[in-house]
């Protein structure tokens, strides 16, 4: 119950991310995954999701320390956040992507579909940059790129009980203690406010047996 709460939400949503990826024929021999956001909830689990299943891994993080932590769940590189947005305005840019798992919307997730190869997805279940997405639709009908919505509220159950199956077997996290920290419910407040400064990486799992 534990480990399951440690995945909770954004796991199963890192987890249809990647099987939105491999069922639109993203294989790892295609090319790099781009995954922004990284450190976070869905983020930090979508990293260790693909490099279990084989993919060439690059997170996008703006904290100081994240290369370590990213490393560590197989991120094969990490990248800033200046170096995953271009404010150039162009409709196109450089072609590096496989595909991209996208958290954060925004001018990122737009530079990430103007950066991704032809014939590959993106991904998109977040907006904590912004709802906005400045694009055009050349990135969709010269390269035929896919943009796909993640919802995992409704998401059947089929599907829930075969990627629960996946993340407890071949994508199962070793050492999940390093991803997930235990909290009271008395300390929830004090991370609140970590979490909204930026501060926070992986998950956090909130143990009610030590509550008031």
């Amino acid at each position: 119950a534990e480990q399951s709460m440690a995945y909770g939400t954004a796991g199963l949503t890192a987890a249809l991310s990647v099987f939105h990826l491999e069922s639109r024929g993203i294989a790892p021999e295609g090319g790099q995954i781009l995954v922004t956001g990284a450190t976070g909830g869905v983020g930090s689990l979508a990293v260790s999701f693909l490099a279990r299943a084989g993919y060439e891994v690059i997170g996008v993080s703006g904290k100081s320390d994240a290369e370590s932590f990213l490393k560590d769940l197989g991120a094969a590189s990490v990248i800033s956040r200046e170096d995953a947005t271009d404010e150039s305005g162009r409709p196109l840019l450089k072609a590096r992507w496989a595909g991209v798992v996208d958290t954060v919307g925004g001018e990122m997730l737009a530079t990430a579909i103007k950066s991704t190869k032809l014939h590959g997805s993106v991904t998109c279940c977040g907006n904590v940059a912004s709802a906005d997405l400045p694009l055009t639709v050349y990135p969709f009908i010269l390269r035929g790129i896919s943009l796909l919505g993640i919802d995992s509220q409704n998401c059947p159950m089929d599907v829930r009980r075969r990627l629960w199956a996946k993340m407890a077997n071949e994508w199962r996290i070793d050492g999940l203690d390093r991803l997930a920290q235990n909290v009271t419910l008395a300390e929830v407040s004090d991370h609140i406010d970590d979490m909204l400064a930026g501060k926070k990486k992986g998950r956090t799992v909130v143990d009610l047996s030590d509550g008031p």
